[in-house]
């Protein structure tokens, strides 16, 4: 077997408008969370369906793309990598938390990839 990459590739829905930072530095960064779904029949045979949420940020030329095109509701693919870091909340609490960086980005929802909805 070949060298092993932390490689991740998604289809799914926006859940929300995307966060866009720009930092001190000039760099931009976007946040927004993706939702999956997997379908599949339980034991009876009945059709289910489960939704996963996962955390996205973006960086620099991508992080503009999505925030120009992507709004609530698109569906897009996203290719990127599992990071997970650690930070400490207002109240001093230490949190862990994964999220993927997006480094590549496709538009799949083409009735609404021409702009961002504006709310």
């Amino acid at each position: 077997m070949g060298t092993l990459k932390n490689h991740v590739q998604l289809i799914g829905n926006v859940g929300q408008d995307p966060t866009i930072t720009t930092l001190e530095s000039g760099k931009v960064l976007v946040r927004f969370q993706l939702a999956t779904n997997e379908h599949f029949k339980n034991s009876k045979g009945e059709n289910q369906s489960e939704t996963d949420w996962h955390n996205m940020v973006a960086w620099g030329k991508v992080a503009s793309i999505i925030g120009k095109h992507v709004g609530k509701g698109h569906r897009i693919a996203i290719e990127g990598k599992l990071k997970t870091r650690s930070y400490e909340t207002e109240q001093g609490e230490k949190r862990t938390i994964t999220e993927i960086v997006v480094n590549e980005v496709l538009l799949l929802d083409t009735k609404n990839n021409t702009s961002k909805s504006e709310h």
